[in-house]
C-alpha cells in the first residue's frame, strides 16, 4: 500500500493537523454510529423474529433493553450538548491543543486564540490560527496574561542564546546588554516569574564582564562621570564658602 503525501514547490506538505482531525472525526463517527437507535431496533426485531418459539423471550426483557438504550442515548445527547456549550465559551480565549498526527503518530502542540466554534455533523471544532481542530484535541485553556508571559519568556531566552559567551563578549555588545536589561525591568513581576533562570544568570555574568572590559579600556559611564562632576562642584562651593569666612 503506497503512502501518498501532498507536494508543493518541491517540498512535502505537512498535513498532520488536518489528517489528525479527519481521522479523529472518522473514528468518533464510526463509534457513534456503531449502534444507534435504528440499529438497536433492528437487532431487537431480529431477536424477536428468530427467537426459540418453544422458549420465547419475555416481553419485559425487551422493554428493559429498550429503556436502557433510550437512557444511554439521552445521556450521550446531554454530553454532546454540554460539550457544545463549553466550546462556545472558549471563543476569544487562549488555548493549547495537543494534536496527534494520524500519519506518523507524532504529537504536536498548537497554541492560539479561538476565533470561532463550528458544530458540524454532531462534531465540534475550534478555529485556531485559521485552522479547525477537534475539541477533543483541547489540552489547556489559558488567559491572555499567561500566554503573553510565556511568549516574552521565550523571546528573552532566544535573545540571550544569541548573545556571545562571556569569553567572546566585546564592547560592541554593550547596547544589546542594556536593551535586554531594560526589557527585563519593563516586565511585570508576574511576567518575570516565567523567565529562564539560566538566561538571567547569563545576563548578569555578561554585565559583570562588560564592566571589566570598560574598566580595562578606561571607559567611564556617563552617569558616573556626571556624579563625580557634581560632587567636585559641591566640594568647590564648600571650600569657597570656608575661605570667605
Amino acid at each position: 500500500m503506497a503512502l501518498i503525501q501532498a507536494v508543493k514547490d518541491g517540498k512535502l506538505v505537512d498535513t498532520s493537523a488536518e489528517a489528525s482531525s479527519q481521522s479523529s472525526k472518522k473514528t468518533r463517527k464510526e463509534a457513534n454510529n456503531g449502534l444507534d437507535k435504528d440499529a438497536f431496533l433492528q437487532l431487537l426485531v431480529a431477536q424477536m423474529k428468530y427467537q426459540d418459539p418453544l422458549q420465547p423471550t419475555d416481553n419485559t426483557e425487551y422493554i428493559s433493553q429498550l429503556a436502557t438504550f433510550t437512557q444511554l442515548e439521552e445521556t450521550q445527547n446531554m454530553q454532546n450538548t454540554l460539550k457544545q456549550t463549553q466550546a462556545n465559551d472558549l471563543v476569544g480565549k487562549q488555548v493549547i491543543l495537543k494534536v496527534t498526527s494520524a500519519v506518523t503518530g507524532e504529537v504536536n502542540y498548537v497554541s492560539g486564540q479561538v476565533d470561532y466554534v463550528l458544530h458540524e455533523n454532531g462534531e465540534t471544532y475550534l478555529s485556531v490560527e485559521n485552522k479547525l481542530y477537534s475539541i477533543d484535541d483541547l489540552d489547556t485553556v489559558a488567559d491572555s496574561d499567561y500566554m503573553d508571559a510565556v511568549a516574552l519568556s521565550q523571546s528573552f531566552t532566544a535573545a540571550m542564546a544569541a548573545m556571545p559567551s562571556k569569553s567572546q563578549l566585546t564592547l560592541a555588545d554593550e547596547t544589546k546588554l542594556k536593551n535586554l536589561r531594560k526589557a527585563v525591568e519593563a516586565m511585570t513581576p508576574y511576567q518575570q516569574k516565567f523567565l529562564n533562570e539560566e538566561a538571567l544568570k547569563k545576563l548578569a555574568e555578561l554585565e559583570e564582564r562588560m564592566k571589566e572590559l570598560k574598566k580595562m579600556a578606561g571607559i567611564t559611564d556617563s552617569t558616573e562621570g556626571s556624579d563625580d562632576k557634581d560632587q567636585t562642584e559641591n566640594e568647590g562651593e564648600s571650600t569657597e564658602g570656608d575661605t570667605t569666612k
